[in-house]
């Protein structure tokens, strides 16, 4: 368990793949057409940052909006998930949407934020602590994705709820998010819970100056995985030679996120030659937005049962309430 005076972090479990496995992901998607990075590679300790940063911007209403939502609903969700809980939050960045349902949660079993990057991990577990020193705070460095174990907590928990927010869920594909859907429901057990944000389907100009804001803070946190690739896998990609671009892809129903060759160029990564196109992609994100229908549909097939949704008053955004 981290508390607010830990250093050494004694208590972190750390899941972090291995670096030939994180290789060999990086090669394969690279050599798919079109090229593709998983988004996770998004979010190193820069990255992070940078994207609490895009979430400060005019044009990205997805956290102010999620936010106001939770804020009207968060005393609703609280009842329904009841004391003594345990909740493990996916993909947990800063938790600053968390601390909107802890505040209404003081009977907690633990708190179990669970991210991929370590050092964003650990500085937002110790604020949590400062923030709530009598709450029990379990950080797990993992690929979401993938099953990892749960912590233990000193109290045993009445149920498990899973929080997912930010409409996270939009960066997998349909089989996919099933999958982690599936993960999410065997974590929670037959009597957890899952609360989670969807973006919803809304006019393509719109979601397109959500990903490309006008100072530019997109553009440089999809460009910094370049730079994270260079330090860390040894590659030598020029981030002079690629774009950012945002665009829409109405079949699929999503933002996709590129990185544009500007040239023709080759890369090498692991020992590796990669060849691009001037104006070929380098897919970094899919953003899929959602009908509250779809994603009903989508939920089920993962077999969880909808039970409450709230909304904006202009219909961007929902918070879903689905038990297991």
């Amino acid at each position: 368990m981290i508390r607010a005076t830990s250093q050494a972090a004694p208590g972190l479990r750390d899941y972090r793949p291995a670096e030939a496995r994180l290789v060999a992901d990086l090669l394969r998607g690279l050599a798919e057409r079109p090229k593709r990075l998983s988004p996770m590679y998004l979010y190193d300790s820069r990255g992070s940052r940078l994207f609490e940063r895009i979430c400060e911007q005019p044009e990205y209403y997805l956290t102010r909006t999620e936010t106001e939502i939770m804020r009207r609903c968060a005393g609703d969700l609280a009842r329904s998930i009841g004391p003594r809980a345990l909740l493990v939050e996916f993909g947990s960045g800063a938790s600053l949407k968390t601390r909107l349902l802890l505040d209404r949660l003081p009977d907690l079993a633990a708190y179990v934020p669970v991210d991929i990057s370590r050092s964003h991990l650990l500085e937002a577990a110790r604020s949590i602590c400062e923030a709530y020193p009598r709450l029990e705070v379990l950080p797990v460095c993992a690929d979401f994705t993938r099953p990892f174990g749960l912590p233990r907590p000193s109290r045993p928990p009445a149920r498990t709820v899973v929080f997912f927010p930010g409409s996270t869920l939009g960066n997998f594909d349909e089989a996919p998010a099933i999958e982690l859907l599936e993960l999410m429901r065997l974590i929670a057990r037959p009597d957890g819970a899952l609360v989670i944000g969807i973006d919803l389907v809304k006019d393509p100009a719109v979601l397109q100056r959500a990903y490309d804001d006008a100072a530019g803070v997109t553009a440089e946190f999809n460009l910094n995985v370049l730079l994270r690739l260079n330090r860390e896998f040894g590659a030598d990609f020029d981030p002079r030679g690629f774009r950012h671009a945002a665009v829409w892809v109405p079949e699929a129903s999503r933002i996709e996120m590129h990185l544009e060759s500007v040239r023709r160029q080759s890369v090498r990564l692991a020992g590796e030659a990669i060849e691009f196109a001037a104006g070929e992609p380098l897919v970094t994100e899919h953003c899929h937005k959602y009908t509250p229908a779809a994603f009903a549909a989508l939920a089920a097939r993962a077999r969880w049962k909808a039970s409450r949704s709230w909304c904006d008053d202009l219909g961007r955004f929902s918070v879903r309430y689905l038990e297991a």
